[in-house]
């Protein structure tokens, strides 16, 4: 394989396949052209990659952001409902008690 790879550079070599041997010429260096400003140039596949995995990282958070949201919207429903699930909530978060209740705070 080596030796067929060396062949082709060598003109003497082309006999009747002249075209053929041209051409592949020819694509070898297209190709290798193309793939050296696929890869430095800058706007690249490197930053193509880059940015997917970006975009990848932001729709992950804005869907763990969109179920913190729902946790929470659920929560307000709940307690803008429900006396006694608010009255807790006040107790808990906010240290809230009523007239003679002994509040003790262990951290």
């Amino acid at each position: 394989m080596a030796r067929r790879t060396k062949d082709i550079w060598n003109r003497d070599k082309d006999g009747n396949r002249k075209e053929q041997r041209s051409f592949i010429r020819y694509a070898i260096v297209a190709t290798a052209v193309f793939l050296l400003f696929l890869f430095l140039k800058k706007d690249g596949i490197v930053n193509w990659v880059q940015a997917g995995m970006t975009l990848r990282r932001q729709n992950r958070q804005i869907e763990q952001y969109r179920q913190e949201n729902e946790e929470l919207d659920r929560r307000i429903r709940m307690m803008s409902g429900d006396r006694d699930t608010l009255e807790r909530f006040a107790r808990e978060q906010f240290f809230f008690a009523e007239p003679g209740d002994d509040v003790y705070i262990i951290e």
